[in-house]
């Protein structure tokens, strides 16, 4: 009777072990994902931004026309694209394009003093530091995450019940470099 007794609480203790780093696991898991949902929320907030910094560009640099075009397929692709590579290499993209959108503005005085374009300006610069805060604090999770998924003994409660490490929103190689200032 005794190594039956023995035998059902190494059991129970081992079921508890396994619910609890599953249940850890999960945790981690929807983290990363609320804090893909945040980069999201964010990005959202940036698209809706551009059509109307475009636009006001638009009266000020019509002739323009190809930067404002870069902008918007930026744009496009930005919102369509899929997964953490996928994304950042199309946020590199708009952001590139913005820079040259913002170029063309410094380009024309008028529309540097026009209020609505600073307004626009301004709320834009918000949202990439609220863009750069959203990636941090998803990197962070996911660094969270891939610990758990990885570590002993949860990496072996993960291979069984499916949990996969999950990609970083890594910067391209272009942009880890030293920045270069000329004067």
């Amino acid at each position: 009777m005794i190594p039956l007794i023995v035998a059902l609480a190494v059991v129970a203790v081992l079921v508890a072990a396994f619910v609890s780093v599953y249940n850890r696991l999960v945790r981690a898991r929807n983290n990363a994902d609320n804090a893909w949902a945040q980069i999201d929320v964010q990005l959202k907030r940036r698209y809706d931004l551009i059509p109307n910094l475009v636009e006001t560009v638009k009266g000020y640099a019509a002739h323009e026309r190809a930067t404002l075009e870069a902008v918007v397929a930026a744009r496009s692709r930005a919102i369509g694209a899929r997964g953490p590579a996928e994304q950042a290499a199309a946020e590199n993209m708009l952001s590139d394009a913005l820079k040259s959108l913002i170029a063309v503005a410094e380009a024309h005085p008028d529309l540097k003093a026009s209020t609505n374009f600073a307004e626009l300006q301004e709320e834009l610069a918000a949202t990439e530091n609220r863009i750069a805060y959203s990636r941090q604090y998803y990197n962070d999770a996911v660094l969270t995450y891939n610990n758990a998924v990885q570590a002993v003994p949860a990496n072996i409660v993960a291979g069984m019940t499916g949990f996969a490490p999950r990609e970083y929103f890594q910067a391209p190689g272009e942009e880890r470099g030293p920045v270069r200032v000329r004067f």
